[in-house]
């Protein structure tokens, strides 16, 4: 399907047609995601069956037929240790797991997973059969068999995939001792790790407290109270940067921001480590934090992403069995105007930074984001988020941000994703739609050929090389 994703109308579909192939074959920049560096350290790393590959990861699949009925454990999703996993759940077929998702994939028609996997199938896999329970045997077949292969090793699938740098997400207190493997074997991919601090900054988070262990293991600082709190942070920051970082991450609720005074920090910082932080202790610790991360940029250099809007582990069972991150994240209203001002009071005026926004309240887009990027020399808008990231997510950001805050003021694509054989198809999406998109402008008359040439570019590949500063 050549012109798929394009307009029926004729004389668009030309032009976006044209634009498309225009960038079609630009490098892929990948500067945030959740691919495993694991795969990358091993040169023979192999990605095991096509239901560990293609179902067990991939939250927008089994989050799906969880809502159709179908339980994680049929899945050949594990449990926590200890949790009690059904006996006729325990070691399932991976063949029977297949069958299962291939049996109720229609619900999964029209949606964004549906169109990845299926040009995935097609363009990774050469597969072109439609999933359904009667071809489910023989598609697995033939990604198994092509898993076998030297050709669909990772690295192989880099440079087929014509992949110019891929970060990932890694947390503050990683080693990175993956990526330290991938640079001492000589392979000339580029893959950069990103800094995620969210498990040390958000102090009522389960667990934080052996986070603070880890956090001291790995910097040598004693971190006993918030100052060397302080600079182990900044520390294990400049160690990610040593091995190629060009960026750091963040989530959060809301993009609450607030500036504490050094002993209120440590005030609430001792109540953390005795377990006996509040919940606007809480509060008020992660918008400090954010505060402090967005100081830090400015000394290091590295790039601010913020994710906002997000009700994680919105289902206790789901969380209590199987963990975090399973598919049970819903989105919110989210406010930005006021809750982002103490930080932009701060930086937001400044030139030789950047925060990358991205958030899941569409209605924000038009009416406090798009105005926002387009006054503060601080800010970028990332591009559509998680449920939004789809034609119509795609096309809708387009509609209500591009009029106030231009394109200089996005951050291009990045895929987001775990997922790592759905990374072209993801680009070809989203540079689908920009080719539609502006292809509809062109012909209404606000732009030229020469810009709609010039933008296409910069929407596939040159802001988010210039937005996360990976021209170096």
């Amino acid at each position: 399907m050549r012109d798929r994703y394009f307009s029926a109308d004729p004389a668009q579909r030309s032009e976006a047609r044209a634009l498309y192939e225009s960038v079609k074959h630009l490098p892929l920049v990948c500067p945030h995601g959740h691919v495993d560096p694991r795969l990358f350290a091993v040169p023979d790393y192999q990605f095991g069956s096509p239901v560990d590959l293609l179902i067990i990861p991939d939250h927008y699949i089994f989050r799906m037929l969880y809502s159709q009925g179908i339980s994680l454990d049929a899945l050949g999703i594990p449990r926590l240790p200890g949790a009690v996993t059904p006996a006729d759940s325990a070691g399932r077929d991976h063949r029977e797991i297949w069958r299962l998702v291939c049996e109720h994939w229609h619900v999964f028609r029209a949606t964004p997973t549906g169109i990845w996997l299926r040009d995935e199938l097609a363009d990774v896999f050469g597969i072109t059969l439609k999933l359904n329970g009667q071809n489910a045997d023989a598609i697995y077949d033939a990604i198994a068999e092509k898993l076998g292969s030297d050709e669909f090793r990772p690295r192989a699938l880099y440079e087929r995939f014509n992949i110019e740098v891929l970060a990932t997400t890694d947390a503050a207190t990683d080693t990175l001792e993956q990526h330290q493997a991938i640079r001492e074997s000589g392979w000339g991919g580029r893959v950069i790790p990103t800094f995620r601090p969210d498990a040390l900054a958000h102090i009522a988070l389960p667990g934080w407290r052996e986070q603070i262990e880890l956090l001291r293991e790995v910097s040598g600082e004693p971190v006993h109270e918030y100052a060397s709190f302080i600079r182990a942070l900044e520390g294990r920051r400049e160690f990610f940067k040593s091995l190629g970082a060009t960026a750091t991450d963040h989530a959060a609720l809301t993009a609450y921001t607030n500036r504490l005074s050094a002993g209120e920090a440590g005030a609430i910082f001792q109540r953390a480590l005795r377990g006996e932080a509040s919940a606007n202790d809480a509060r008020q610790f992660g918008g400090h934090m954010l505060m402090e991360m967005a100081r830090m940029s400015g000394e290091d250099g590295l790039v601010m992403q913020l994710h906002i809007g997000s009700y994680r582990n919105h289902n206790p069972w789901i969380q209590a069995h199987y963990g975090s991150d399973m598919g049970a994240d819903i989105p919110i209203r989210s406010e930005f105007t006021a809750n982002l001002k103490p930080l932009l009071d701060e930086f937001g005026n400044r030139r030789d930074m950047t925060l990358v926004l991205f958030n899941l309240d569409e209605t924000t887009y038009s009416r406090e984001l798009a105005p926002l990027a387009g006054h503060y020399p601080l800010l970028r808008l990332g591009p559509p988020w998680w449920f939004f990231d789809s034609w119509l997510g795609m096309t809708r950001f387009l509609d209500a941000v591009v009029e106030t805050a231009g394109i200089a003021n996005l951050a291009g694509f990045n895929d987001d994703t775990r997922a790592y054989p759905s990374i072209p198809t993801r680009h070809d999406v989203w540079r689908r739609v920009c080719a539609d998109w502006l292809a509809g402008q062109l012909i209404r008359g606000f732009i030229d050929e020469e810009d709609a040439c010039a933008m296409m570019r910069a929407l596939a590949y040159d802001l988010a090389k210039q937005t996360y500063r990976l021209d170096g």
